[in-house]
Parts: C-alpha cells; sequence; structure tokens
C-alpha cells in the first residue's frame, strides 16, 4: 500500500470513529502544570544529578509508603540493578511469570542467571503462588535464589503469602509494580498494604513510561527499606562510583597525590575535594532532573488519575459482565490500579482488526516471555504453561488512560458489541 494510499484509509478512520480521533490503548496527559515544571528546571542551574532528583525520590517514598527511593534512567534500568544489588550471579535460579515484559526476566539473565518461569493464574493473570511452591518443593532447598511477582495489569500481587513462602526457602523477592503505583492488597490483618511500600518485598521497581499512571518520558524507580540495598543501589546507578570519605579504600596520601613526608600535618590527612572511588563495576542509570520535575508535577494528580482509571474500568465491567462472548475480564479488584483493562474473547484477531479499522487502537499484553525465540533456546516450549498460552490467545487490552473521555469510552464499548452482533 503507497503512503497516499494509507492516508486515505486513516482519513476514512478517522469518519467511522465519529471524529472521536485515534483512541490508543494508552496515552499521557502533559499539563500546563507540568510544562512549567519542566521549563523552571531547564532554566535551573542543573539538568542532571540536582536537587529534583531527592525531590522526586522523596515524594514518591511518601505515596507509597516506604524507606528508600531511587530513581533511575528507566523501569529495565530499576530491574537491572535489583538483581546486581541481589549479587545475582551465573547459574543463580530465579523464578517469575511468563505474563509480562521481557525485562521481568531479563534482568536475571544480565547477571548470568537462569530464569525459571511458573504458570499464571487464569482468574487473576497473576503469578501463581501453588505453581511457585510446587517448583520449590520438587528441588532441594538452595536451587531457587528469588522470585519476580508482577503486579500485572495493575493488580497487586498478595505479598505477605509470597512472602511467607520465600522465607521458607530463604529467598528474596523483587516486586515489579511497574503498572501499580497507587496499588494495594489487603493483609491477613485486614491492613492496606501499597504496592512497593517493602514490608514483604526486598526491592520493588516502577516504570514512569508515557502510557504508565506517572509519565517522566522514561524513568523508573526502585524502593526498599533495606539501608544495605539502598547504599548498594544508590553506587550501582553511578558508575559504581563512591564520593564518601568514610568509605574509601586509598589512602589520603593517594588521593592527594603526594609523599606522606611532604603532607604538612600528616597525622590528619584529609581527601580533597575533588576524590571519588570506583569501588564496583555499575552503569550510569540516572534520570534527569527535568524528568524527574515532570514526575513530581505528575505524581500530585496520581490520585486523581488512579480514581478515573478505577471509573473506567468499572463502567467496562458494566457493560460486559454476563456477556457471553467474553470469556473473562479484569473486573473490579480491591487495590487493582488499572495499568491496563484486558478482556479475553473467541476471535481476538478479527476484534482487533474491526477495532483498528474504526480508529481504536487495543493491544495485547503480552506474548508469553518463556515462548520468545531467546528463551525458547534454553528449552521453554509450548504447552509448559498452559495457562499463561491460553490467557495470551484470548486477551486484549482496552483503551484505559484518565484522559479517556466517556464519548471514546462508549465509543469503544459500542464497537466491540457490533463485532459480536
Amino acid at each position: 500500500m503507497n503512503f497516499e494510499n494509507r492516508n486515505k484509509e486513516a482519513d476514512q478512520s478517522f469518519k467511522v470513529a465519529g471524529n472521536l480521533g485515534p483512541i490508543p490503548y494508552g496515552r499521557q496527559n502533559i499539563t500546563e502544570e507540568d510544562i512549567q515544571a519542566v521549563i523552571e528546571t531547564l532554566k535551573s542551574d542543573y539538568l542532571t544529578q540536582g536537587p529534583k532528583i531527592a525531590e522526586f525520590e522523596e515524594a514518591f517514598s511518601g505515596y507509597v509508603g516506604n524507606k528508600y527511593a531511587v530513581a533511575v534512567s528507566n523501569g529495565t534500568a530499576a530491574l537491572h540493578l535489583c538483581a546486581m544489588a541481589l549479587n545475582v550471579q551465573e547459574g543463580d535460579k530465579v523464578i517469575t511469570t511468563p505474563i509480562t515484559f521481557a525485562a521481568s526476566a531479563n534482568c536475571v539473565r544480565y547477571c548470568g542467571g537462569e530464569v525459571v518461569f511458573a504458570d499464571i493464574d487464569p482468574q487473576t493473570y497473576l503469578l501463581d503462588i501453588k505453581k511457585v511452591r510446587e517448583l520449590l518443593e520438587a528441588s532441594p532447598k538452595g536451587t531457587y535464589k528469588g522470585i519476580i511477582p508482577v503486579d500485572f495489569a495493575g493488580r497487586a500481587v498478595d505479598l505477605e503469602a509470597f512472602r511467607n513462602l520465600a522465607n521458607e526457602y530463604d529467598l528474596w523477592i523483587i516486586e515489579d509494580s511497574c503498572h501499580a503505583p497507587g496499588g494495594h492488597f489487603i493483609d491477613s490483618n485486614a491492613k492496606k498494604q501499597n504496592c512497593g511500600n517493602g514490608n514483604f518485598a526486598d526491592l520493588a521497581i516502577f516504570s514512569f513510561h508515557p502510557v504508565k499512571h506517572i509519565a517522566c518520558g522514561e524513568g523508573g524507580m526502585i524502593t526498599t527499606n533495606d539501608d544495605k540495598l539502598y547504599e548498594k543501589l544508590l553506587q550501582l546507578r553511578t558508575h559504581g562510583i563512591v564520593k564518601d570519605e568514610g568509605k574509601y579504600k586509598n589512602t589520603p596520601e593517594f588521593a592527594i597525590g603526594l609523599d606522606e613526608s611532604r603532607i604538612p600535618n600528616p597525622e590528619s590527612p584529609i581527601y580533597p575535594n575533588w576524590y571519588m572511588e570506583m569501588q564496583d563495576l555499575g552503569y550510569n542509570y540516572r534520570l534527569t532532573d527535568f524528568q524527574a520535575a515532570l514526575g513530581s508535577s505528575q505524581l500530585k494528580r496520581a490520585d486523581r488519575g488512579l480514581a478515573k482509571r478505577k471509573e473506567i474500568a468499572a463502567t467496562y465491567l458494566k457493560e460486559f459482565k454476563g456477556k457471553d462472548f467474553i470469556k473473562g475480564q479484569s473486573g473490579v479488584v480491591e487495590g487493582h490500579a488499572y495499568h491496563l483493562y484486558v478482556i479475553e474473547v473467541e476471535y481476538r484477531l478479527g476484534l482487533y482488526n474491526f477495532l483498528r479499522e474504526n480508529n481504536i487502537f487495543a493491544q495485547i499484553h503480552y506474548i508469553p516471555c518463556h515462548l520468545m525465540p531467546y528463551y525458547r533456546e534454553f528449552g521453554w516450549k509450548e504447552g509448559d504453561m498452559p495457562h499463561a498460552e491460553n490467557y495470551y490467545k484470548h486477551c486484549l487490552s482496552l483503551p484505559m488512560y484518565p484522559t479517556l473521555t466517556n464519548d471514546e469510552q462508549e465509543f469503544v464499548i459500542r464497537k466491540i458489541k457490533e463485532f459480536f452482533s
């Protein structure tokens, strides 16, 4: 198809959509307040490694209710640093879900570890703790090092249950909360536990990609309550460099560049202000100040955005409940943050194409990781994760973002019903 024909097709789709314009599955919302926050930072003395980073980290920690937050360049960098901080090494086995973005598994491979997938619960789409227990019980203790559960689509994992299981086998937990800022689950004491609060996971990570709840363009955050892990993350985020006199390994004499005999007061030499040490092999995974300024501005209205997502989810549930063409849907669940609203349908490809013809750009989340060609090389094959594979055959993520209008959502719902009628 040539460019002119593609434009004609796009124009026709726009008319079919009733002049609503393209309706994507997710979309950022940039306000004038966001723009001004970025402009002010661009005019300041710092574009990176400045005060906006710490401001964003402190505000985000307050939002999720934990002790420490470390801002990084993206969610993948956050996962990688977590795996490094937990000392994942070659051959270490780590369990995660196949229904997630590949980075949840890839972070283990970056460190030379071995990814072991466990199937999902077909009702929640989350990593099935029963399947994880089966894996652990089938091998001697010490076989596995950790678990990476994912708050998929925004639905919070019961991390208390996973923590209890992890304690039995001396495992660490990285909570992948990229989909779930503002999400929570209710623990055994009827207490709300925010995603990423560090009460059960050793580390948690978030993403600030444009389609997420909080947008920085690109960006990520790691949260933890562990002092040592926090210090390690700060070091690994910036090339493994330390700039703390109390932690230096080389002598002050070396740092100054003089023989001890030439130092005016050799009894109390001090390190010069310029001095720093690279003590580990880290990365440049820093977030910029103007991205942090955008994140801080967006965080101020995160609760409003979450409330709107819940309203959209409730409308989808009401309209599709009891329909025989819907095999399953996200529903309305306590603590769900609704990054995605997923339905399961027959004739998924036909519906997907029909929606695109009507300027509605639904999406698929996700192709099971264990069936990606890279992971097939490790022996994973079709049939290994039957629930995940069956989910993939039917899943479709509908438009879900705070600026989705009532008219747009009604149009999406009407077109889905029209297709199946």
